[in-house]
């Protein structure tokens, strides 16, 4: 959420892009207050304050010692010259089992107070004395966990040489914090193996998922064609290679993962969907992979480091198999980097093996489909008429890939703002594309595959049709109509929605803010990022939203640009909201205080609507 550290959470954020993740009516369920006595307090003597937590219904609040994964409730009093020592006393907390994390933990519910017990300084000057006390703390309901929170409350005690010194009494069922060392709080043994094989199952899960991610997915024919050109073996060694090749994606996947979190933090992963180098290289190869499929080269692999693999496959079968294993990892790291740099983030703030066990689970979630996969074509070929529906399987295939292609092609030309793959010559692509793919299966257009005389069946027909009645669909979006789940990858037109939007002027609509006496609505977003495309085509185009979003000062702060205001952008959510998802929305007043936050995307118009109704003055 942090969401980082929760792992309902984390499957709410990584289905960033794969799911729709449940939205935060409020950004803060807890509110904080800070109370002291005596009033007036002589150098040297004690202060008994009082942190009290108020919980919304519905939610709790996590103990001072939370084991991992959970981010524990922390308290910390600012330094001053008067403080000479603190002491932290916690109320007693109530254990119950915890959906969120599968194991049971100590929280509370509607109100815990805090006792800390403040020594002044012995050299403390007279005068006033502000006590402020800095909590970071992780909330979460039944359904779901919020990001790790900090808030500040404050109170003022005078120090006074004259003023009695009365001891502080601590009351029954408190217990003094004190904090372990490095290593010293440890969970359960159950627990903790219960928590770490939550979160693996939710990361092999999430792997599972990215397989409909449009880098992943169009793999699918390029796998069962490299398999198909592999020489015919026994059953044993398609098991091994078909094994091989999911533990290559496995294990490449893995160190991919880690390598690139240590070179760019779980930020720079996020972004790797949206930088232009990858998704140039990622056009260039589906490129590369339509031309083949659609019979441009006589081998079946193309180009470059698939030549190579083409050939080492012929050389022994197990070089060319890794290869393969580790192109799929190339090509489908961009489009999943949203995920894994959530996980990553999540599993960082655990600790011990979680970024590696989870790395492992998401790698294996990904990469079963392809074992078997990889299984199919060996006893595919085994049969004894393949007939020429495989070859019509392939172009067609060819066509789709060749589609996919625009969309990282539009990718950097979104980011460079150049401007030249409009949303209507990016439609006019897709609707020639499609319209072909439904041409070629119905005999219209000639291609290798298709024979003059072969009769046309009805499943041909069918899905001919259906390629062209899509080709038709997208004909309305060239002139700014909707097409629904198809605006997450599609260019948006200009001026979505008709929303007065400010670009990357964050202080600007703070100012016009202050001027207008109204909050501001931050949409943290990227050029290049899918759901964020979605929400702008389709949410807040929805009337009742559009409304509800004119009573703000509206302002889209980039995060994926080449540009150093996308820098700037990425420190402000990451600092101010402890997270590195887009799309993230936030409502701030003039001042900068934070109202309400929405993370994600969701298709539920009521709840964006409580979200933004929290905010309206």
């Amino acid at each position: 959420m942090n969401r980082h550290a929760s792992i309902l959470g984390l499957a709410i954020l990584t289905a960033g892009a794969l799911a729709e993740p449940a939205a935060a009516q409020k950004l803060n369920p807890v509110q904080w207050s800070l109370s002291a006595e005596p009033a007036q307090v002589a150098p040297g003597a004690h202060v008994l304050a009082r942190l009290t937590a108020r919980i919304e219904a519905g939610w709790h609040l996590y103990a001072l010692a939370a084991p991992e994964p959970i981010i524990p409730t922390s308290i910390r009093l600012g330094e001053n010259p008067a403080i000479a020592s603190v002491r932290i006393y916690q109320p007693k907390a109530h254990t119950a089992f915890d959906p969120n994390f599968g194991f049971n933990v100590e929280t509370y519910q509607d109100e815990a107070a805090f006792l800390l017990d403040v020594q002044t300084a012995p050299a403390a000057l007279a005068g006033p004395l502000e006590l402020a006390a800095t909590v970071r703390f992780q909330t979460c309901n039944d359904k779901m966990c919020l990001p790790p929170r900090r808030a500040v409350a404050t109170a003022l005690v005078t120090v006074d040489p004259g003023a009695k010194t009365i001891a502080p009494s601590v009351p029954e069922g408190y217990a003094l914090f004190e904090p372990a060392a490095p290593g010293g709080v440890k969970p359960v043994a159950a627990a903790s193996s219960q928590g770490l094989a939550m979160f693996m199952l939710v990361a092999f899960g999430i792997g599972l998922a990215a397989l409909f991610t449009p880098c992943v997915f169009p793999m699918i024919p390029i796998t069962v064609s490299f398999f198909l050109n592999k020489p015919a073996g026994s059953r044993a060694r398609s098991v091994g290679e078909a094994a091989l090749f999911w533990l290559g994606i496995m294990v490449l996947f893995t160190l991919l993962g880690l390598a690139a979190t240590a070179a760019l933090g779980p930020f720079g992963v996020v972004q790797l969907g949206s930088n232009v180098w990858v998704n140039g290289f990622l056009a260039l190869v589906f490129l590369a992979f339509a031309l083949s499929l659609l019979g441009a080269f006589e081998m079946r692999l193309p180009s470059g480091l698939l030549t190579r693999l083409d050939r080492a496959s012929q050389g022994g079968g197990i070089a060319g198999t890794l290869l393969m294993g580790l192109t799929f990892s190339l090509t489908s790291f961009a489009c999943v980097g949203p995920f894994v740099g959530t996980l990553l983030a999540a599993s960082v703030q655990g600790g011990g093996v979680r970024p590696l066990a989870g790395m492992v689970a998401f790698a294996a979630g990904l990469a079963t489909p392809f074992f078997f996969l990889a299984l199919f074509p060996s006893y595919l070929k085994r049969l004894p008429k393949g007939g020429g529906w495989m070859e019509r399987v392939k172009v067609v295939m060819g066509f789709l890939i060749l589609a996919a292609m625009f969309k990282y092609l539009s990718a950097v030309d979104q980011v460079m703002q150049w401007n030249l793959l409009t949303r209507e010559r990016f439609l006019a692509a897709w609707i020639a594309l499609f319209g072909l793919a439904g041409l070629y299966l119905l005999g219209l257009v000639r291609l290798h595959g298709a024979e003059g005389d072969e009769r046309l069946g009805l499943g041909r027909l069918l899905t001919g049709a259906a390629l062209l009645a899509v080709a038709i669909s997208l004909a309305p979006g060239m002139l700014g109509a909707r097409l629904g789940e198809l605006d997450a990858y599609v260019p948006a037109s200009a001026n979505q929605g008709g929303l007065p939007w400010m670009k990357n002027q964050y202080r600007e609509a703070l100012e016009a803010a202050r001027r207008e006496n109204k909050q501001v609505l931050v949409g943290f977003t990227g050029y290049a990022c899918t759901n964020c495309h979605w929400m702008k085509a389709n949410m807040f185009t929805r009337p009742e939203v559009a409304a509800a979003m004119k009573e703000y000062v509206l302002v889209e702060l980039y995060t994926d640009g080449t540009d150093r205001g996308s820098v700037e952008n990425q420190k402000l959510e990451e600092s101010k909201f402890s997270t590195v998802a887009i799309p993230y929305y936030a409502i701030l007043s003039p001042d900068e205080r934070v109202a309400a936050t929405f993370p994600g995307l969701t298709r539920d118009t009521a709840e964006f609507l409580r979200f933004l109704r929290a905010g309206i003055r």
